[in-house]
């Protein structure tokens, strides 16, 4: 088992500045250098920290702070995200870049695919609602996502940005994933639902097996 499985990722476009700071195991973690400066404190939104984890996200949408913290908190890592972003014009950039920056950070904290179950299953329900996610470290990015939501937006996240989201950090986490909604009316439930049964599939995916094999006929999983 190596010691930590972390990464830090800045991505800074003329149209968002994201900073990713991941554990994929837990632990304590810390901002070295905040994109927010002097105002970093006072403009969190989803903070949590535990003996065996913190989880700060600031990505200005309030929403996809909320799924973004149920993602990490249910996949037991440790995560810090900080987005200054476009969202006078709308959601979408920091929404896609968070998406991008976060499926980086996850391939290079997770470094080479060896001793680790590779696929994983989640179900999640949340009251009502009912999700199904699957996931394989697969080195072939690939992402279907049928959340069937009916709503415009949820708070000030668009609902077409979450499967977008999904994709985007699907493609740059080279993973194939698969996230559908089995029921539920409620789009709030629906969507949470989505975020939780993914990070229980992820959970799962990257646990150890005890062995240090690549988990693939061909041997390779780069």
């Amino acid at each position: 088992m190596p010691e930590q499985r972390y990464a830090e990722v800045r991505r800074i476009t003329k149209e968002t500045k994201v900073q990713v700071i991941l554990n994929l195991d837990g632990g304590k973690i810390e901002v070295k250098d905040s994109i927010f400066g002097d105002k970093a404190e006072q403009d969190k939104h989803a903070l949590q920290t535990t003996g065996n984890q913190t989880i700060s996200v600031n990505s200005g949408i309030g929403f996809l702070d909320h799924m973004l913290h149920a993602l990490a908190k249910h996949a037991g890592w440790s995560m810090i995200v900080e987005c200054i972003g476009d969202t006078y014009i709308d959601d979408h950039h920091s929404t896609e870049d968070i998406g991008i920056a976060l499926g980086e950070a996850f391939k290079k904290a997770l470094g080479a695919v060896r001793g680790i179950k590779r696929f994983g299953t989640g179900f999640a329900p949340l009251d009502e609602a009912l999700s199904r996610a699957v996931v394989d470290i697969s080195n072939r990015p690939y992402a279907v996502i049928d959340i069937g939501l009916k709503r415009e937006k949820i708070g000030a996240l668009s609902c077409e940005m979450i499967p977008h989201f999904l994709e985007s950090f699907a493609t740059s986490a080279h993973i194939t994933l698969h996230v559908d909604c089995l029921r539920g009316f409620n789009d709030h439930h629906r969507a949470e639902s989505a975020f939780k049964s993914l990070a229980l599939a992820i959970r799962e995916a990257i646990s150890f097996t005890g062995r240090d094999d690549v988990p693939s006929t061909k041997g390779v999983l780069m």
